[in-house]
C-alpha cells in the first residue's frame, strides 16, 4: 500500500501472484524448448520481420533469436546462453531443468510450504550431486594422442542432436580431426584456427575438412595462374600499391619529359619492393618446376600484379588478418612485414594451391601441407537454413571436443547420469538431512529426471514406463540410460553416448541458483522512472 502512495502508476504483484508468475514464464519457456532435446527432437522454425527463416533445433539460437517478452523467461534465457557460451552446450538442459525444478517447487508452495526452506534443501542436493557428479565422471587419458575414438563418440553425441543421423556421423570425424589438427602439447586450443567457410554449392553430405586454408576471393590478374602444385607460400603484410603523400602538396612541371619523370619516381618505391619477391621466387625456383604465391594483407594495384604475372607469380590481395595468422599455421613460414630482408626461410609450403568460381564468388583453396596447426571446415549446402544449421552444429561440435580434451573426462550420456544422481539423492543424500529441507532435496531430485523423461517423449516412448523401467535398473546397480528407438534401458558406455563433463557440471551449478532465486522473489514491482507520466 505504502508504494501506491509513493508513485500511484506502480503496478505491483504481490506474494503468491508473483510466484506464480515467475513459475509460470519457467514452465512456459520449458514447454517452448522441451520438444527440442536429444536426437530425436522436433525443429523449430523461426520466421523473422521481413519474412526470412530459420529452422533449428540449437536451444542457444532459439533463445538468442526469439523475442521474448517476460522478464522472468528474459532471465532464464539469459542464464542459458551464457551456459551456451561457457561450455559451448547444455542450453535446452538448462532450460528444461530450471522450469522443472519451479514445477517441483509449485506443488510443495501450494500446500503451504515456505520457499526458503526448499531453497536450503537446492542448496544442499547441488552439493551433494557436484560430489556425485566427480565420482560419477569416465576419466580419459589423453596424452600426447588422444583416443580419438572417445572423442569421436562426445562429438556425434552433441551433434546428431542437432543434425540428422548420417550427416552428424559424417561430420564427426570432421570436427575431431579439426581439434587434433590446431592442438598443441601444453598450450590451450585456440578454436579461432579453424576456419568455418561456407559456399553454397552442392550437397550437405558434401562438406569436408581442408587440411589447409580456403580463402573468400582470388587473384585478380587473368594472366595468373589458375592451379598450381608445389607451391612457395609467401604471407605478407606490405603495401603494393601507390599511396599519395600525407601532406598536401603541389607539383609543377613545364614539359612532358618532367612529367613522365614525376610519375616514374612515384611507382619507383612500389616497384623496388615488387621486384625484390620476384628476386625471391627467381632464387629459390630457378632450375625447378615449384611455383610462388603470395597472400598480402594489404593491396596490390594493377600495375605491381602485371610485374607479378609476368614473373610467373600467382598473388592474391586484402586477405583479412586472421587468415595470416592461419596461414603461417598452416603452410609454416613466418608472416613478414616488410620486403627488406626476405630470405627462403620466410616461405611456406604447400602442396597445392587452386582458385575455385562458383557464380560471382572466387574461392582460393591452399591444400597438401606438411604440418598443419591450422585447417579449413568447408561447409556446403544448397541453401542457407541448410548452412546456418550445420554452421552451429559445427561449433558446438568443436566445442564438446575441445572441453573433452580439456576436462579429460566424460559423463555417460542418455539419461544415465541423471537417473543415477536422483537414485542417489533420495536414497543416501535426504536420509542426512534433516527437517523440511528433505523435500528441497526430494524434489531437485525429482527435476533431475526431467532429461530422461523428455528424452523418452520426444522419442514417442511412455515416460512413465521407462523412468520406472530405469529407476528398476538403477536400484540393481546397474548404470543404464534409455534407448530412443526401443524405449529400453541400455549401457551408454556401449552404444558410445557420452556427454562433457563440463557441461553437465554447468548445468547443475547454474540451474537451481537462478530457481533459488526466482522462488524468493515475493513481489514484483513496475514502478521505474519511465513510468510517470510526462507533464
Amino acid at each position: 500500500m505504502s508504494l501506491r502512495v509513493l508513485n500511484p502508476n506502480a503496478e505491483v504483484l504481490n506474494k503468491s501472484a508473483a510466484l506464480h508468475m515467475n513459475i509460470n514464464a519457467a514452465k512456459g519457456l520449458q514447454d517452448v524448448l522441451k520438444t527440442n532435446l536429444g536426437p530425436k527432437g522436433t525443429i523449430k522454425m523461426l520466421v523473422g520481420g521481413a519474412g526470412d527463416i530459420k529452422l533449428t533445433k540449437d536451444g542457444n539460437t532459439l533463445l538468442k533469436e526469439m523475442q521474448i517478452q517476460n522478464p522472468t523467461a528474459i532471465m532464464i534465457a539469459r542464464t542459458a546462453v551464457a551456459q551456451d557460451d561457457i561450455s559451448g552446450d547444455g542450453t535446452t538442459s538448462t532450460v528444461l531443468f530450471i522450469g522443472e525444478l519451479m514445477k517441483q517447487s509449485e506443488r510443495y508452495i501450494d500446500e503451504g510450504m515456505h520457499p526458503r526452506v526448499l531453497v536450503d534443501g537446492f542448496e544442499i542436493a547441488k552439493r551433494a550431486t557436484l560430489q556425485f557428479l566427480e565420482k560419477f565422471k569416465t576419466p580419459v587419458v589423453m596424452g600426447d594422442e588422444p583416443d580419438k575414438e572417445i572423442l569421436k563418440m562426445v562429438a556425434r553425441t552433441t551433434l546428431r542432436t542437432k543434425l540428422y543421423e548420417a550427416l552428424a556421423d559424417q561430420l564427426t570425424d570432421i570436427v575431431v580431426n579439426a581439434v587434433l589438427c590446431i592442438r598443441k602439447p601444453d598450450e590451450a586450443i585456440d578454436l579461432f584456427m579453424v576456419e568455418i567457410m561456407h559456399m553454397r554449392h552442392k550437397f550437405d553430405v558434401d562438406t569436408r575438412l581442408v587440411e589447409g586454408l580456403v580463402l573468400d576471393h582470388g587473384s585478380r590478374h587473368p594472366d595468373m595462374k589458375r592451379r598450381a602444385e608445389n607451391c612457395y607460400i609467401l604471407t605478407c603484410n606490405v603495401s603494393l600499391e601507390y599511396e599519395k603523400s600525407e601532406v598536401n602538396a603541389g607539383f609543377f612541371y613545364s614539359n612532358a619529359e618532367q612529367r613522365e619523370a614525376m610519375v616514374a619516381a612515384e611507382r619507383r618505391s612500389v616497384d623496388e619492393r615488387v621486384k625484390k619477391i620476384i628476386e625471391l621466387k627467381n632464387k629459390v625456383c630457378s632450375g625447378n618446376d615449384n611455383n610462388f604465391v603470395v597472400i598480402n594483407q594489404k593491396g596490390i594495384d594493377p600495375p605491381s600484379l602485371d610485374l607479378l604475372a609476368r614473373a610467373g607469380i600467382i598473388a592474391l590481395r586484402r586477405a583479412k588478418r586472421r587468415n595470416m595468422e592461419r596461414l603461417v599455421l598452416a603452410c609454416g613460414g613466418e608472416a613478414v612485414n616488410s620486403v627488406d630482408d626476405l630470405t627462403p626461410d620466410c616461405l611456406g609450403w604447400a602442396g597445392l594451391v587452386y582458385e575455385h568460381i562458383l557464380g560471382e564468388e572466387k574461392y582460393t583453396f591452399v591444400e597438401n601441407v606438411k604440418n598443419p596447426h591450422s585447417c579449413t571446415i568447408l561447409i556446403k549446402g544448397p541453401n542457407d537454413h541448410t548452412i546456418a544449421q550445420i554452421k552451429d552444429a559445427v561449433r558446438d561440435g568443436l566445442r564438446a571436443v575441445k572441453n573433452t580434451i580439456e576436462d579429460e573426462s566424460v559423463v555417460l550420456g542418455a539419461g544415465a547420469f541423471e537417473v543415477a544422481a536422483r537414485q542417489y539423492l533420495i536414497n543416501e543424500v535426504k536420509k542426512t538431512v534433516q527437517g523440511r529441507a528433505q523435500l528441497g532435496v526430494e524434489a531437485f531430485a525429482d527435476a533431475l529426471l526431467v532429461i530422461p523423461k523428455t528424452l523418452a517423449e520426444n522419442s514417442g516412448l511412455d515416460t512413465q514406463d521407462v523412468i520406472i523401467d530405469l529407476t528398476g535398473e538403477h536400484d540393481r546397480g546397474n548404470v543404464v540410460g534409455l534407448n530412443q528407438h526401443t524405449g529400453e534401458p541400455i549401457d551408454p558406455q556401449m552404444e558410445g553416448i557420452f556427454d562433457n563433463y563440463s557441461v553437465k557440471r554447468q548445468i547443475i551449478n547454474s540451474g537451481p541458483v537462478i530457481a533459488s532465486q526466482l522462488l524468493l522473489v515475493d513481489e514484483v514491482i513496475r514502478a521505474g522512472r519511465n513510468m510517470r507520466k510526462p507533464n
